[in-house]
């Protein structure tokens, strides 16, 4: 039975232990406490579970490991809050989420609230840059916003009902390293309602080891699958310059990795969907007439024979 006016923080973990004291104790700390928090341990080889559930978390451990995904889908169908809330286990919230999220719950105009998060170095501490939504653009067409931004679940509040109806984050393995624009670009085509909220209230650690960061490759390759299922549910082909657009980018990426096969299909749908890019060169778009692939490796090759700094594996270079 869903309670009404609660709200959830919902955390999937592997292998978290070293990472859940300071997320669970800026939970803690909340100005406005939360109604319940739970860990999804996903089989984990450490102490996650002991951790969490010593830091007063609910506990659902996984008997295989099945990815963050499945594990917030788990953790949405069993706790019974109205609102739920989805955090890494390696990153931070700030102490005035619940109180500023209650604002929010109160009204019933909105399913999905989009707050603002700040970089912050694991490393040197330093912090970075803030993320900017716009709120009337999201407001207005939460499908074009959804194509052309990604939306990091930290950053999100969501009404329980709304999101399972939409069916949750897609746990295909497809769009494993994108499975948050996935989840958005779903729950925006199935007509829920977005807003966004410009407070800073969230702290994403930037680690060059993490997930997303050690695997750049793959998370192109997964926004490519990303877009491929936005062009299958745009029957109408409203969207289509929006997804060439972003598939142009995706090109451009895998192209930088050298992943070639990803490359060329991502530049070859997006031809196929609204033509040559405007943004490029008109060296670049001449050559797309003759064969996309063939503009991609001229100008990649380019690119490494003038300024091979922005590529990997030359001295200096570091996560973009």
């Amino acid at each position: 039975m869903q309670t009404s006016g609660t709200l959830a923080l919902l955390i999937p973990a592997y292998n978290a232990a070293g990472f859940l004291p300071r997320l669970l104790g800026g939970a803690a700390s909340q100005t406005r406490a939360f109604d319940e928090i739970w860990v999804y341990d996903d089989c984990s080889t450490d102490d996650t579970a002991g951790v969490a559930a010593a830091l007063g978390a609910k506990v659902f451990r996984g008997d295989v490991n099945r990815g963050c995904s499945f594990g917030k889908n788990a953790l949405t169908n069993l706790t019974s809050c109205e609102w739920v809330h989805f955090h890494d286990a390696d990153d931070e919230l700030h102490p005035e989420f619940v109180e500023r999220a209650h604002v929010w719950m109160k009204e019933d105009a909105h399913d999905v609230i989009v707050f603002e998060s700040i970089e912050r170095d694991e490393k040197t501490g330093a912090y970075g840059e803030e993320t900017k939504h716009v709120s009337a653009l999201l407001s207005e067409d939460p499908v074009k916003y959804t194509i052309h931004t990604k939306i990091n679940a930290i950053c999100g509040l969501y009404r329980r009902s709304a999101f399972l109806a939409a069916g949750g984050f897609d746990t295909d393995p497809a769009v494993l390293y994108n499975e948050d624009v996935a989840m958005h670009c779903s729950l925006a085509r199935a007509g829920l309602r977005f807003s966004a909220d410009p407070t800073v209230l969230m702290v994403y650690w930037r680690r060059e080891g993490s997930m997303s960061n050690a695997n750049q490759a793959r998370c192109f390759r997964a926004q490519y699958q990303v877009m491929l299922k936005a062009k299958a549910h745009d029957v109408q082909m409203k969207y289509r310059a929006d997804i060439a657009g972003q598939l142009w980018h995706v090109a451009a990426a895998s192209a930088s990795y050298l992943d070639w096969e990803n490359a060329d299909a991502s530049a070859r749908l997006a031809f196929q969907l609204a033509g040559m890019p405007h943004s490029q060169s008109g060296l670049f778009r001449a050559l797309c007439r003759l064969e996309p692939s063939i503009a991609l490796r001229v100008r990649e090759w380019f690119i490494r024979l003038v300024k091979p700094r922005y590529r990997v594996g030359y001295p200096g270079w570091r996560l973009r």
